[in-house]
């Protein structure tokens, strides 16, 4: 029987990590033992809220799909926008060449057309085919000017072959440059093409990205409050097993006889360590004494504001002074026992806290209070008796440590 009575506690250990905090516990903190039923109607919400999130996580996951898709779109038009620029920039090169190509062959032709503009005028001027006036007056005897008559015809030749060849370049320089500038245009054009495809392709991503965010917001959303309503189930289902472990001891030592007033110290583990201060003690003792003097009533499974059963007081007392979450949790008096730093009772000091059993065992504590000093104690003591003040012995099988919180 004590094994089994071992096991449970061990098991209603283990689930108290998952205990819902301050704001959580507040929405059914008067709730006295929630009921089965309380706990149906908090699995029916959850699974509620689970519905919800696997639906939105659909729809995220369909809008992710398309952001996916949008986004492939728009790389690929970013890769062909880079491809078109670079292009373009080659385009524009070589228009830039074919037209310092078609300046020089201008330049050629325009001297060309000096040159013979020149000869064409002096043989005008002279007749007779004469090209070069300064020629025939330096000639020396008739030979001579024969010959540089020759020269110049020879000259006025080749120049009018060299006019006809930088004219066929200038043509030539002229459709070069046409072709490229063509090239040039339409690559110009192509450029904006595709820069404009790329713009709606990221623009459209960007819009899909919008409506990702806002779902993605909705299924956050979901999800918190899904985990809240987990939390209110399980919290709901823990509260319940723990008010009816404690009631269960209660109960029991009411029926057990010969019970110690202050059992034997039979060796039981204790934590090394002390989370609160001594201003936090004091204050956990003031807001006790504050319950105890406003005659708040006691009821199973409470931890205030209205109403207390003696794990909750002690709860709610040290959550007051500022012991929250994942620090301090709901537990039930037997736990709390096996959770604190062990005192002697010779050692109290105000804070500490006090635990009743009725066989002197860990497994069957069943009351805890709070110690105020001079061997005096705030506790919620029982349906019938309320919250009191009173000494430590009033109880019978108190053990033979406190616990320092």
């Amino acid at each position: 029987m004590k094994r089994n009575k071992s096991s449970r506690n061990r098991a209603v250990a283990f689930g108290l990590s998952f205990l819902l905090a301050t704001s959580a516990t507040a929405a059914f903190a008067a709730t006295p033992k929630p009921t089965l039923a309380e706990i149906a109607a908090a699995k029916k919400a959850e699974a509620a809220k689970k519905a919800d999130a696997d639906k939105a996580a659909a729809i995220l996951d369909k809008a992710n799909k398309t952001l996916r898709q949008l986004s492939a779109i728009a790389a690929a038009a970013q890769a062909k926008y880079v491809k078109a620029q670079n292009e373009l920039a080659v385009a524009i090169k070589i228009s830039n060449i074919a037209a310092e190509h078609y300046r020089l062959a201008s330049l050629a032709v325009d001297s060309a057309h000096r040159i013979i503009g020149k000869l064409a005028a002096n043989a005008y001027i002279m007749g007779s085919g004469f090209t070069d006036l300064d020629s025939l007056l330096h000639a020396d005897g008739p030979q001579d000017l024969m010959d540089r008559l020759s020269a110049l015809d020879t000259l006025g030749t080749n120049n009018s072959t060299a006019l006809k060849r930088y004219k066929a370049a200038e043509v030539v320089a002229q459709a070069a440059k046409k072709e490229a500038d063509d090239a040039k245009a339409a690559q110009q054009v192509a450029t904006e093409k595709v820069a404009a495809a790329k713009k709606l392709a990221e623009s459209a991503r960007a819009d899909q990205q919008k409506e990702v965010n806002k779902l993605q917001a909705v299924q956050d959303k979901l999800l918190r409050e899904l985990a809240s309503a987990k939390r209110v189930r399980v919290t709901l289902e823990q509260q319940r097993q723990l008010a009816l472990l404690e009631e269960a001891n209660a109960n029991q030592a009411e029926q057990t006889i010969n019970q110690s007033k202050v059992w034997p110290d039979i060796g039981f583990p204790s934590k090394a360590i002390v989370r609160s201060t001594e201003a936090q003690r004091l204050k956990a003792v003031e807001f006790a004494k504050k319950q105890v003097q406003a005659r708040k009533p006691y009821i199973w499974g409470t931890e205030g504001p209205n109403s207390f059963d003696c794990s909750g007081l002690v709860f709610a007392a040290y959550r007051s002074a500022g012991l929250g979450w994942p620090n301090w949790d709901r537990l039930n008096s037997s736990l709390y026992f096996s959770t604190t730093k062990h005192i002697p009772l010779s050692q109290l000091v105000p804070g500490d806290l006090l635990f009743y059993s009725y066989k002197g065992t860990v497994n069957t504590i069943h009351h805890i209070s709070i110690y105020a000093g001079n061997g005096m104690m705030w506790e919620a003591n029982s349906k019938s008796k309320g919250l009191l003040f009173s000494s430590i012995y009033s109880v019978n099988g108190l053990m033979p440590y406190g616990g320092r919180v």
